[in-house]
């Protein structure tokens, strides 16, 4: 007999549309005349995507959507079918099934779709496009999550190919299932606001972090606030554990959440990230979070916002610094100071990195200021900073750039007016320092008010305690006294506005303190932004706020809860509205 010459395999092609499906392929085996010749084995094989397994009888089984060739050989010859597996769904349905509520604006639903073949077998790429009726309403991504942009009611569909579609109405509502309408109408202050035990703070509105764009391995940290002079529009800067969030508050009873800017590209997402404003830019660091740098991002974009949350880019970014714990500005002489900088670049022992922002678009470095007689590692390390163009009581340094540093062991003040050779004015400690972490100087700049972190858990102090530092002498900073709250709870950052100190202290949430005599401070309002934690020394709650809207309006931070727009009521008894502050 003449060998082998030809195999061939049927059938040559086959779709299957479902995942189970077999086929049977026979092999023919043939000579150069064309004659059928028996007797020979035939090894079965696939080539391919894996779409498909063969048996060594040739049996064809669809396991995953794909093309494969199968191969049957023997004698040193090779015959080839083609089998394409491309599932067709037959029962398509959309979770959840019941029509969506969504209660908060900026909040997201995720829809799933499940496709089944003719065998019950899930189809987990099956094309999708989905579309809202209505993106001002709420708006759908391509993987279907919906987000809440505003109130009202539309149809989000999805379509899986041959002019099929499933459509699910989603309304949009303003009520909050954390304790009642949290969002377009404001809340009076009556011991509570919804949920919230409060005194003299009124709630305007609440976001969860969800609203925010985060979600349940994202919580918050600080903030800053930024007003657009042009159309004067009222926006907060939130920081997430992984970039900026971006709200519009200037309807502070119905904020939008607009988008966010995502933390340098390999860099690492962290609880530490803090933001300052100056020029219609803002300026963000990021601590243990890699080679971040400084993100410059021109606020102005938010103007155009088109009412779907967008992921921005940032303008540019400084690269002369890694990590950085904070980053202060002073917005009279437009120099930013970076402080605890760490991780690479040139991080100036941890002190002030200057940089000159004049130019927000290109910012360049000014010089290192750092007092190693300050700081635990002893090298000057600052982890926060208030810089002010001097116009206190002391008259040697009247119009210099003055810096007041909050040095971890110590006060530290710095003249950095000259930012090549800038001088260290004075330095001083106190008892019972654990942790010296933010101060902010009085109106007339004759007192610095200055938290630490940690005594109330090291100490076991009865109450929040705050240091009240006469600063009239630059050079002599004196503590003058100490203000208790009605808490334990660890205090964090503060600001003072006017006659009135804010602050954050974690889970307690904001305090208000009338600082009008500076000497002897009065409690006058708090916000409990961290109900559910206990009034103890400890970091759940509110990490920051920014109180220095025109409005009047207050920004708050709360770290696993999420963002809140505030404002102080104070009563008609309030000692600094009568401008009766004792001596």
């Amino acid at each position: 007999p003449l060998p082998p010459h030809r195999i061939s395999v049927s059938p040559e092609t086959r779709s299957f549309a479902a995942l189970g499906d077999t086929a049977r392929l026979t092999a023919q085996v043939t000579d150069i005349n064309g004659q059928v010749l028996t007797g020979h084995a035939i090894a079965w094989s696939r080539r391919g995507s894996g779409a498909t397994q063969v048996s060594d009888s040739g049996l064809v089984t669809a396991v995953a959507n794909g093309m494969d060739t199968i191969v049957a050989s023997t004698a040193g010859l090779a015959g080839m079918a083609a089998f394409t597996v491309r599932q067709t769904p037959t029962s398509v349905s959309l979770s959840p099934s019941a029509p969506t509520q969504i209660t908060v604006l900026g909040a997201q639903q995720q829809l799933r779709v499940t496709a089944l073949d003719a065998r019950s077998r899930v189809i987990t790429d099956l094309p999708l496009v989905w579309r809202s009726s209505d993106s001002t309403v709420a708006h759908v991504d391509p993987s279907g999550v919906v987000t809440a942009v505003s109130p009202g009611t539309t149809d989000i569909s999805v379509d899986f190919g041959a002019g099929t579609a499933i459509t699910r109405p989603v309304e949009v509502t303003l009520t909050s299932p954390v304790g009642g309408p949290l969002l377009g109408a404001a809340i009076p202050c009556a011991g509570v606001a919804g949920p919230f035990p409060c005194d003299r703070v009124d709630l305007l509105s609440f976001l969860p972090v969800s609203g925010l764009g985060g979600n349940a391995n994202v919580d918050l940290n600080d903030l800053w606030g930024w007003t657009d002079p042009l159309t004067k529009k009222e926006y907060a800067i939130v920081m997430r554990r992984d970039g900026a969030a971006f709200v519009d508050v200037s309807n502070p009873v119905n904020p939008a959440y607009l988008g966010h800017l995502p933390i340098t590209s390999g860099a690492m997402a962290n609880i530490w990230h803090d933001v300052k404003v100056y020029a219609n830019h803002a300026f963000i660091v990021a601590d243990a979070a890699g080679a971040h740098g400084m993100q410059v991002f021109d606020l102005r974009q938010l103007r155009t916002h088109a009412g779907v949350p967008r992921t921005f880019a940032p303008t540019t970014t400084y690269r002369q610094v890694n990590s950085a714990h904070n980053i202060a500005i002073n917005e009279e002489t437009g120099f930013a100071y970076i402080v605890g900088a760490s991780g690479g670049g040139n991080t100036c022992g941890g002190g002030l990195h200057m940089v000159d922002i004049r130019v927000p678009g290109t910012p360049a470095f000014a010089g290192c200021f750092a007092d190693p007689f300050t700081g635990r590692a002893a090298t000057g390390y600052t982890h926060d900073v208030q810089c002010v163009l001097y116009r206190g009581p002391d008259t040697r340094y009247r119009d210099r750039e003055i810096c007041f540093g909050s040095n971890e062991t110590h006060l530290s003040i710095a003249d950095v007016t000259v930012k090549s050779s800038p001088v260290a004015v004075g330095r001083a400690s106190y008892p019972q320092s654990a942790y010296t972490h933010q101060g902010w100087l009085t109106t007339d700049q004759r007192y610095f008010l200055v938290n630490d972190e940690l005594d109330e858990s090291r100490f076991a102090l009865a109450g929040t305690r705050t240091l009240i530092w006469d600063v009239q002498e630059l050079d002599d900073p004196v503590l003058v006294g100490e203000f208790f709250g009605p808490n334990p709870a660890t205090d964090h950052n503060h600001y003072i506005v006017g006659s009135h100190m804010f602050a954050s202290t974690y889970q307690f949430g904001l305090r208000v303190v009338d600082v009008c005599n500076p000497l002897q401070p009065v409690a006058a309002g708090y916000f409990d932004t961290a109900p559910n934690w206990p009034d103890t020394p400890g970091f759940g709650g509110s990490w920051s706020n920014y109180p220095f809207f025109a409005s009047g309006n207050i920004v708050v931070t709360s770290r696993t809860e999420g963002f809140f727009v505030l404002r102080y009521s104070p009563s008609v008894a309030t000692r600094s509205l009568l401008g009766q502050c004792s001596p």
